[in-house]
């Protein structure tokens, strides 16, 4: 268990980004750095607070505040690229927003005006969210245990959380809890407040760095106005079903696309094999067979997210139960082929590499590693059922988080 500090969350006004230009120009910038290191913050698991501290700075966590909030309010494709951007330098940096993005998308569904303007000044000040929405100890993956009660001016948190990722980064945690009659709200916790903690537990093999870990709630005092409804954002059709699995879908396809561009290199200084009959690794007619495959792939996953993307925001002024399903789809089928093509592209990074790639100092394994991981978080086999039960029988899909 890694101890970690608190100082970096005592931030200073972030900037303010204006435009999806000058999003992508920040994150293209900011991502290149974060690659410098990453193979190093990897190995020996040194979680990024400076880096995640200079990422929300920039003004990138602020992306999504609707502009008569005084955000960007910028296009889903530009959120796509951003995530991708750095998860191809980093995948657990990629991840970490993904909640807080999560979160600012509920609140634009069911947040009160009040809330909306206290939440969203926040977060252009640079403040950073984390999620606190899974559980680990209940019978299966839909069934929550952690309860609020009425208290004074508000509500007393009790439960314990996990999978809570970026929630060692955050200065707000929203929470799912229940009341007494089984409604559901998000609650905007204070990451200082008594009673809390933030257990730093994850030991995935992969997406080491996202804080994936333990949050504890006991007796956690949290404001009324902190709470909103969250039964609404699934009972109701909403963007934040196929909002979240973009962004996941994002995670995987920068992974992929950083993943073939390493193996370009690799290949460049790779030893050609004896059956080949060449000189140099960039002639094996077999190697450039399996990177052609690799590059349809990828490009055809790049394709699948923007189309999703664009369909999120076509219909983003008026939806409908049957417009918010197939946007579902739309994502379903990106989060279906990226899977397969992030962990194609990661293995034939190693592979073609030769040895040379499975020796521990390259790092070139951290990138199967991650998108292994991140592909559990749910499964792509129940991604086809659904696309093909819509295409054939005109079902339409639930309306959840994972999908």
């Amino acid at each position: 268990m890694t101890s970690y500090h608190t100082g970096f969350l005592n931030t200073q006004p972030a900037h303010v980004i204006e435009s999806d230009e000058e999003a992508l120009e920040v994150a293209t910038k900011l991502s290149q750095q974060f690659q410098i290191e990453a193979s190093h913050r990897d190995k020996t698991r040194t979680l990024p607070f400076a880096e995640i501290n200079a990422f929300s700075q920039s003004g990138l966590w602020a992306i999504t505040v609707p502009k008569q909030y005084g955000g960007a309010e910028v296009s889903s494709w530009t959120v796509a690229q951003v995530i991708a951007l750095f998860s191809g330098s980093d995948g657990s940096i990629g991840q970490i927003p993904q909640n807080h993005f999560y979160a600012l998308e509920v609140l634009r569904t069911t947040g009160t005006e009040v809330q909306k303007q206290k939440l969203y000044k926040e977060v252009l000040d640079g403040r950073r969210f984390g999620n606190a929405l899974a559980e680990f100890k209940s019978k299966n993956a839909s069934q929550k245990n952690t309860y609020i009660t009425p208290y004074q001016q508000g509500y007393l948190i009790q439960g314990e959380k996990f999978y809570c990722t970026g929630s060692i980064y955050a200065h707000r945690i929203p929470t799912l809890v229940k009341d007494d009659n089984g409604l559901e709200y998000l609650a905007f916790v204070p990451r200082d407040s008594e009673g809390l903690s933030v257990v730093d537990d994850w030991s995935g093999f992969g997406q080491r760095l996202t804080g994936s870990g333990t949050v504890k709630f006991d007796h956690v005092y949290v404001d009324a106005e902190d709470i909103i409804p969250f039964s609404p954002v699934f009972s109701e059709p909403s963007l934040v079903g196929p909002y979240a699995q973009l962004m996941h879908a994002s995670i995987e396809v920068g992974i992929a696309r950083a993943s073939f561009e390493e193996t370009l290199l690799q290949v460049r200084h790779a030893r050609p094999w004896i059956d080949a009959n060449i000189d140099v690794a960039t002639q094996d007619p077999l190697t450039l067979y399996e990177l052609g495959q690799v590059a349809v792939d990828v490009k055809a996953s790049e394709l699948l997210l923007k189309k999703a993307a664009n369909f999120i925001d076509f219909i983003k002024p008026k939806v409908s139960k049957e417009n918010i399903a197939e946007a579902s789809i739309h994502v379903a089928r990106v989060r279906a082929h990226s899977t397969e093509t992030a962990l194609q592209a990661s293995s034939k990074l190693i592979e073609l590499a030769g040895s040379r790639g499975s020796q521990s100092k390259t790092g070139l394994d951290r990138h199967w590693r991650n998108v292994r991981v991140h592909t559990l978080h749910d499964p792509v086999r129940w991604k086809y059922y659904f696309i093909g039960n819509y295409r054939l029988n005109h079902i339409l899909p639930p309306r959840r988080g994972t999908l």
